[in-house]
């Protein structure tokens, strides 16, 4: 009996510091263009923690970034959506969503500006501990982590989920310090072979601590129940999405 009181005791002690995750939204800025930004967090968790930015694929801050951001707060982490495209920019679908994309995947200054505001705004959250910090990112926002690795960013790692891997400017691989994940489908048509080999290049010759983990079976957006287009070459795969967000925390534990 004496066991059993012990027992519904601690269930009980358990109980009361249940996580309990907090929302908001933030507003930021990167010279004059004000952006809004999505943070999420466990208020269980005592102390500073590792930050986690969260970059949005091309259809701009959407439920789905928010949702993973929720994910990794379960995980002890406080985690910040960043806005690459300003506050109330968000594409209705690809049609708006092609041209926003592509105007900042072609100026990668601009690009860089953005996300490094995104990753201050976080750094300024007094819950995170700023010498550990990790960036991740999806499809258009895999490219964005990876040039905000180029750019010098002094943070843990980077991840990139069915990111784009060119880079215009491949030496800005030497600017790196942060190590680097890449969760690639294996048979991501929109990726090239030439593109592939050249990102793998660039991580070599830069000695960057990088890996590349290839899904077999998995296309472009496998992490994404609705990528916003109907597409066989861009398609959700559970397995896949499962083993690496698992790949993701295994990766975290090593760099936090």
């Amino acid at each position: 009996m004496k066991k059993a009181l012990l027992v519904l005791l601690a269930a009980a002690c358990a109980l009361s510091v249940q996580a309990k995750i907090i929302t908001k939204s933030v507003e930021y800025k990167q010279g004059d263009t004000t952006l809004e930004g999505y943070l999420a967090y466990d208020d269980a968790v005592s102390g500073t923690r590792p930050g986690v930015l969260i970059v949005h694929q091309w259809l701009g801050l959407t439920d789905y970034e928010k949702h993973r951001a929720e994910m990794l707060a379960q995980l002890g982490y406080v985690a910040f959506c960043a806005d690459i495209y300003g506050k109330g920019n968000r594409p209705k679908g690809v049609e708006e969503a092609g041209p926003l994309a592509t105007k900042y995947k072609s100026d990668r200054t601009l690009l860089r500006a953005r996300v490094n505001a995104g990753l201050e705004a976080l750094k300024q959250n007094e819950l995170v501990d700023a010498k550990r910090i990790a960036a991740i990112g999806y499809c258009f926002g895999g490219t964005t982590v990876l040039e905000l690795a180029r750019s010098g960013a002094d943070i843990a790692g980077v991840v990139s989920f069915h990111g784009g891997l060119d880079s215009p400017t491949p030496a800005d691989g030497k600017n790196i310090k942060c190590k680097v994940l890449c969760c690639h489908g294996a048979d991501d048509p929109f990726e090239s072979a030439d593109d592939l080999t050249a990102f793998e290049k660039e991580m070599r010759d830069a000695k960057v601590d990088w890996r590349l983990i290839m899904y077999g079976g998995a296309v472009h957006s496998f992490t994404q129940p609705n990528p916003g287009f109907v597409n066989p070459g861009a398609q959700y795969n559970e397995r896949a999405d499962k083993r690496s967000w698992n790949d993701l925390k295994s990766f975290f534990a090593e760099i936090f």
